[in-house]
C-alpha cells in the first residue's frame, strides 16, 4: 500500500515557519494583541531562511490569531485566503497560550 504521508505540499516550509513561530512566542511570550507577532514571525523567518534554505517566495498564507482555539470561522477565512491568492497551503498560527496552537490547511 502506497501513502502520501512523505509528500506533503511544502512540508519544509511550514515546519521552518512553525519553528519561527515557536522561538517568536518564547521570545515574546503568549496572549499580546497580533501585531507584534507578525512583525516578528517576519523577521524571524527571514534571519531563518537565509541561515537554513531559500523558500519559495509564495509559498502559501500564514495568518496570526490571539484567540482560544482555532475553529471553523478561522479554517473558513483561510480557505477564502487560499482561493483569493490562487495559493495552495495555509497556516494559522496561534499566540495565546503558552504553547502554540497551529494548523496547516491545504487547498
Amino acid at each position: 500500500m502506497h501513502t502520501n504521508d512523505d509528500k506533503l505540499l511544502y512540508k519544509d516550509e511550514v515546519f521552518q515557519i512553525v519553528g519561527c513561530a515557536i522561538e517568536v512566542l518564547n521570545t515574546l511570550g503568549h496572549g499580546i494583541v497580533e501585531k507584534p507577532y507578525e512583525n516578528a514571525l517576519v523577521m524571524e523567518f527571514r534571519i531563518t531562511r537565509d541561515s537554513i534554505s531559500a523558500a519559495p517566495k509564495a509559498f502559501g498564507v500564514v495568518d496570526t490569531k490571539v484567540i482560544d482555539r482555532i475553529t471553523d470561522h478561522e479554517r473558513g477565512l483561510i480557505l477564502n485566503y487560499l482561493r483569493i491568492t490562487n495559493l495552495r497551503v495555509g497556516l494559522i498560527l496561534n499566540f495565546k497560550h503558552r504553547k502554540l496552537e497551529w494548523e496547516r490547511v491545504v487547498l
